[in-house]
């Protein structure tokens, strides 16, 4: 977790850089060199945790400007200059402001201050399972009904393709998938079920020198709408080594926040899966097709779509393992 830390005072400024030193964080003092505006701005958008070390009015106010959503904004915790309480502001659970604030306390001997109803009641949050689950929310807004629902006494039905480990919280059972009310999916669904996606779909590429991020654009939208996967299952694109610095693939990447993997054509052709073939393919890069065995290659698992071609680009996609467990919180 990237974690930086802004104290106002000598005293402040000492538990900041003891408190760095133990997150692994970055500490700076309120204008040296950056005001409180500019260093706010620059930490919510870069850091992955804020932490505040003076009045919490403080915090609030710099924060405010920038709040988004809740998905994507990072844990702020202010901790009181003399290390007595260290209290989450915001992202508490997918953020994981309030883990962070354990952690703080752990460090300097805070009372963690929690406030979010599912902690204090010590109910199963979905969203921090998510979170722990290495998951990600197509749906967040329902978020609070399932909440509601453990808060009320009810029990929330969850819904896996995969076998969960472990025994479920206290209020969760496991269910079917009709009527449910959270459901890990990679698809595209519909419903008023908590959706959570799990990244482990690998999206393989195969294309010519000089294809434009455009002509990309298109046979990936088409690939969803064929698939019904959900863009939120994609954690990579995987490809040949030859298109490593191709610009429009990069620019491809960059505009969906997915990384790049590529293999040697030795590697491609040492993957183990029943593969299309191509003999053009082979004349051209080595091995007779590459957006199957790349994606088998880069996630680990096995093939979800075999290859489809639209206007000189090729895709498939692979999916990694996924194991989850009940685990929910840090124990």
């Amino acid at each position: 977790m990237r974690v930086r830390l802004l104290s106002f005072t000598d005293r402040g400024e000492a538990l900041a850089r003891k408190l760095a030193k133990d997150l692994g964080g970055e500490a700076a003092r309120c204008g040296a060199p950056a005001g409180l505006a500019d260093w706010t701005a620059a930490a919510f958008s870069q850091a992955q945790a804020m932490v505040f070390v003076g009045a919490a009015g403080i915090a609030v106010r710099a924060v405010a400007p920038h709040v988004n959503r809740k998905t994507s904004d990072p844990a702020v915790v202010v901790v009181d200059e003399a290390g007595r309480f260290a209290v989450p502001i915001l992202s508490g659970h997918l953020g994981g402001a309030n883990d962070l604030a354990r952690r703080i306390a752990a460090s300097c001997g805070a009372v963690p201050v929690i406030t979010t109803a599912t902690d204090v009641r010590g109910l199963f949050a979905a969203d921090e399972w998510a979170k722990r689950q290495g998951c990600r929310i197509q749906n967040p807004g329902a978020i609070k009904s399932v909440s509601a629902k453990l808060l009320s006494g009810g029990t929330v039905r969850i819904h896996s393709p995969w076998p969960v480990t472990g025994a479920p919280p206290p209020g969760v059972t496991p269910s079917e998938k009709e009527g449910c009310d959270v459901l890990l999916t990679v698809r595209q669904e519909e419903g008023e079920a908590l959706r959570l996606v799990p990244p482990i779909a690998a999206l393989g590429v195969g294309c010519k020198k000089g294809t434009p991020q455009e002509a990309l654009e298109r046979a990936f939208l088409s690939l969803l709408e064929r698939s019904l996967l959900s863009p939120l299952s994609f954690d990579k694109v995987c490809s040949i080594n030859l298109k490593r610095a191709e610009p429009g693939l990069l620019a491809f990447c960059s505009a969906h926040s997915l990384r790049l993997e590529t293999f040697s054509a030795q590697e491609l052709r040492e993957a183990e899966g029943d593969f299309s073939s191509s003999d053009f393919v082979r004349s051209v890069t080595g091995v007779d097709n590459v957006c199957e065995r790349s994606a088998v290659l880069g996630s680990g698992g096995a093939l979800y779509w075999k290859k489809q071609a639209e206007n000189g680009v090729t895709m498939a996609v692979a999916l990694a393992p996924f194991s989850p467990d009940w685990r929910w919180r840090n124990e």
